[in-house]
This record gives structure tokens, sequence and C-alpha cells, in this order.
């Protein structure tokens, strides 16, 4: 019977299971990626956007090369945290469902064993169910949800769909790498500078600009997409005219949202939060209705890095204080 079981192991699952480690509960992190998983779905060689006080669990922990780390080395402090603290963490192993037993017994089922716990933190991130257009052709080979890397399409025609950070990233290094590259985005995404609205950062619109006065990067005021095909994507632009234009790929990226599947199918009640639908919870425990249940990261409003870590500071703690008061 464990204490506590973590599912994911990003920044708020580690540091749960630190502090987990650290208070001498029975623990164990299931994730069904890798450690640090949504980083390591990241572009490869992206900057990241947070500094490293907001990144770190520690401060000074953090020593990139410059101002804010890339992805790897990020994720190399993600999995040297991990390996320093030998913390009880398995890989490649998929939750399957999360039943309550009774009141503070869990049964956890996962793709490779079956478990039982007295509490449950979900601390999953949401880049693995990216929002979808919901168009015809959405799902031809060449359409992706996740942008990885520009190699393999330089001299090719890319269309990125999107009004956020990742959005222009992917569209600034496929045209600074030789992608003949056109950017599709709702004009009031492009214009709005307010960064509490999702806009792209000014850290990123700024060298789209410059690549847009170099004429290797074109912006396509987007009205709508209507149809993918193979070699062609159908736009609507903003004046409800359509416009048929060349294709090799495609990225749609327009965001992700946390799979609450799991949760509801526990009783755990919901509501709409910052960001969208969200668990009910305890501002101060990170508890859900269903009690032993606890939330962190995605399924908060704190989804930034340094929330999702501080959620987990909070917490395991308070949980580590219940645990000791039990009658024995």
């Amino acid at each position: 019977m464990l204490d506590l079981l973590i599912i994911g192991a990003g920044p708020a699952g580690l540091m749960a299971a630190f502090e987990a480690k650290s208070a001498r509960l029975d623990y164990l992190v299931v994730e069904k990626g890798l450690i640090g998983n949504t980083i390591y779905n990241y572009p490869v060689g992206l900057t990241v956007f947070s500094t490293t006080n907001e990144l770190e669990f520690a401060a000074g922990d953090l020593k990139p090369a410059r101002e804010k780390p890339t992805r790897e080395e990020l994720l190399s402090y993600y999995v040297r945290f991990t390996l320093d603290n030998d913390l009880n963490i398995q890989t490649e192993e998929t939750v399957l469902a999360v039943k309550e037993a009774e009141p503070h017994i869990f049964v956890v089922k996962t793709d490779k064993a079956e478990y039982a716990a007295k509490n449950v933190l979900f601390a999953i991130g949401a880049m693995d169910h990216p929002r979808k257009l919901n168009v015809p052709g959405e799902d031809l080979p060449h359409v992706f949800d996740h942008f990885r890397e520009t190699y393999p399409w330089v001299r090719k025609k890319a269309l990125i769909v999107g009004g956020g950070n990742s959005a222009g990233e992917a569209a600034l290094f496929l045209a600074e790498e030789g992608a003949d590259t056109t950017l599709a985005i709702y004009r009031d995404d492009w214009t709005n500078n307010d960064p509490k609205q999702g806009c792209i950062k000014y850290w990123v619109k700024q060298p789209l600009e410059n690549a847009l006065g170099e004429h290797c990067l074109r912006l396509f005021f987007l009205g709508k997409v209507v149809e993918f095909r193979a070699g062609e994507t159908v736009l609507e632009n903003e004046a409800g005219e359509q416009v048929t234009t060349p294709t090799d790929v495609v990225f749609i990226l327009i965001g992700s949202d946390a799979d609450l599947t799991m949760m509801k199918d526990l009783g755990v009640q919901t509501g709409q939060g910052k960001y969208g639908e969200v668990p009910v919870y305890s501002e101060d425990t990170f508890e859900t209705n269903v009690a032993g249940v606890y939330v962190a990261g995605h399924f908060t409003n704190q989804r930034h890095i340094k929330g999702a870590i501080d959620a987990s500071k909070a917490l395991v703690p308070k949980l580590a204080a219940g645990i000791d008061a039990e009658p024995q």
C-alpha cells in the first residue's frame, strides 16, 4: 500500500517525489513517457521562454550557458535531479484507470501493473491532448499537431496554423532554415500585444517581423481553415475569400487541454478556470472534492512550471502531516 502514487514525471511530479521522499512516504511516480516528457517534446534546440528562477527546484541549481536555458539544458537538469536524488520513477508505463475501492484506498491500473495507494496526485501535462480544428483532411499524414525540428522541411512548403508562441517559434525556425513558410494567423492574434491574452510574446514576434522583412516568411490573415488535401490546403482569408495554397507539411499549433476523463470517473468535480475546465480543488492543499485525490500543473490554474513546482512543495508536506496524524 503506497502512501502516494504520483501520475506524471514533469516538474510537478518530480518535486512531489522529492518532497515525498524527504517526508519518508512510501511513494511511486508513474510516467507514460520519459522524465520531463513535455520538455522532451519541445522543438529541438528551443530556448525556453522562462528564466531559471521559474524553472529550477532550488535557487541557483539551474546554470544555463545563457540567460535562459535551451530545451536540452532544462531536460538534462530535470534528469540529473531525478538521478541525484534517486527518485522512485517508472517511465514508459501508462496509467489506464484509477478507481476508488473505499475512502482513501485507490487502485491504479497501468499497462504493466496494478497499485494500491492511499492518495493519488495527478501531475500530468496537456501536450498529449492537442486541440483540433475538426476540418476535413486533418488526419492526413503530412498534417502534424507537434513541431519538433526543421531539417526534414528544407526547401519544402510549410504551413503553420496558430496564434501563440509555439506557432510563432515554429514559423521562425522553419523560415530561418530554408523552408518556404506561411503562418496562418487571425489578425487579432497578430496585432494583440497583451501578454495575458495568449498572443505571441515580443521576443518571438520581433524576429518574426524581421523575417517578414527579409521575405523568408509570409503571413496569411486567417478567416478559417477549410480543408487539408494532399499537396495543398484550402484557407479562407479574413475577407471570406477561399485561397488554395501548395503545402508539403502542415503544423496545427493551437494549444492543448488536460484530459480530465480519469478524474471525472473518480467523481472529481470540475469548473471553469483561468485556462478552461479544471478540477475543483483547495487552493491551500490542492486536494479535490474526492478525499485523497490531488492535482498540480495543468490540472490547476497554475499551469506554468513555477506554479506546478510550488504546488508540489506546498501539498506534499501537508499530505504527509495528515498521514502522520492517522491512528496506527
